[in-house]
């Protein structure tokens, strides 16, 4: 396994499992990543000052990725944890938990001191890792995102 940060040769296969992951939990809705343009560009997204997009690879194959974003509109010691996607042939191994414990680490080097993140029901199984990990559920968005179809927003100090 190893964990790098996401190249433009990696946009393709992650636009891919990010939105045939949110097509099989029912969650492929507007007001999402599954529309949101920078969905296909992220290695381009994410060379904005104080973000990061990390990928794991399995035996020279992208598993999922996950990333860090100073999304408009967060308090200035606030990042956003982004689109933490896990192709469905690796889940359920624990890559979604080190792909946000590299995330958090991140945000933490950076000098973050909370993280937030937006979410769906649909995506129940995510969010039961968000809060095991510190998460705490919030009544209404923060910052601007942009990704209105999105209902369940969390944060945790890091």
């Amino acid at each position: 396994m190893l964990i790098r940060k996401i190249i433009k040769d990696d946009n393709e296969m992650m636009a891919s499992i990010i939105r045939n992951s949110l097509l099989e939990f029912n969650a492929a809705k507007p007001g999402t990543v599954y529309y949101d343009k920078t969905t296909d560009h992220l290695s381009d997204t994410f060379k904005e000052t104080r973000s990061a997009y990390f990928v794991i690879e399995i035996s020279h194959e992208i598993a999922g990725g996950c990333g860090i974003f100073p999304t408009k509109g967060l308090p200035e010691n606030t990042c956003e944890l982004v689109k933490l996607y896990v192709s469905k042939k690796y889940r359920h191994n624990g890559y979604g938990q080190t792909l946000l414990e590299k995330c958090m680490q991140e945000a933490k080097k950076q000098g973050y001191e909370k993280m937030y993140l937006e979410s769906m029901p649909e995506l129940s199984n995510a969010i039961g890792m968000y809060q095991k990990n510190g998460f705490k559920k919030i009544t209404g968005p923060l910052g601007n995102s942009g990704h209105t179809g999105c209902d369940v927003w969390m944060i945790k100090e890091l």
